[in-house]
């Protein structure tokens, strides 16, 4: 069966120091995640889409809305 999602082509590549590369380590171990990349992939995308969101104009400023 062929697979929904389209195949990714494009890399994006990202060096951490030690200290960087043990604490996202330990964070993979301790909740048992094995993907790594996807792991990735979705942590840096949800921070972007929440962002986005938060980001999306508004009829009335954060002020007005609090009122």
């Amino acid at each position: 069966m062929p697979s929904i999602q389209p195949r990714r082509r494009s890399r994006i590549v990202c060096l951490l120091s030690e200290e960087e590369q043990k604490i996202v380590d330990r964070y993979l171990e301790r909740y048992r995640i094995t993907n790594k990349s996807r792991w990735f992939r979705e942590t840096i995308l949800m921070f972007i889409y929440q962002k986005m969101e938060e980001d999306y104009p508004t009829l009335f400023g954060e002020h007005d809305m609090r009122r």
